[in-house]
């Protein structure tokens, strides 16, 4: 049974472990792959973030994160990022947890969502975020060097909540 709770500090072992393993490929997040674990942790956890665990039995299989995406007159805006150990890849767990930030975004007092950086390559991606009614409102080109195909376009996705 999946479980959707507000990190701990207990959590960032394992937090750092799923960030590791998604990032180890080089193709959906922008970070390098051998960054270490304090710069991953530090970023992951910054204060204006509301930082939240996915576990399935006791096991932490997903995190994300929700925080405004601009200051002051933007701060209505939220912004938020996903990550679900590549081992669960394909089984719902990243669109509850997207369901769930929508849900939570809201309650925070988010009136709409932004993604700004969504790799085009990333399909899984691309399709959950238009199956829950984000639309795609800017394409930039070559932003961002994907190991494999090279320079490739991003989207920037928003939906109003």
């Amino acid at each position: 049974m999946l479980t959707i709770r507000k990190s701990k500090e207990r959590d960032r072992p394992a937090i750092w472990e799923l960030i590791r393993s998604v990032i180890s490929t080089g193709d959906t997040y922008v970070f390098e792959p051998d960054s270490d674990e304090e710069e991953m942790i530090r970023y992951w956890f910054t204060s204006d973030k509301h930082v939240y665990s996915a576990e399935w039995d006791g096991r932490l299989i997903g995190t994300f994160w929700i925080k405004p995406n601009q200051p002051g007159f933007g701060s209505h805006v939220a912004n938020a990022a996903y990550m679900v150990l590549p081992a669960m890849a394909g089984q719902g767990i990243g669109g509850k947890m997207a369901e769930f930030s929508i849900d939570e975004a809201r309650r925070l007092g988010f009136t709409a969502m932004q993604f700004n950086f969504v790799v085009k390559s990333n399909e899984a991606a691309v399709h959950l975020w238009d199956k829950l009614g984000f639309e795609i409102i800017g394409e930039i080109p070559d932003a961002f060097r994907h190991p494999k195909l090279g320079l490739t376009n991003v989207y920037i996705m928003y939906r109003r909540l």
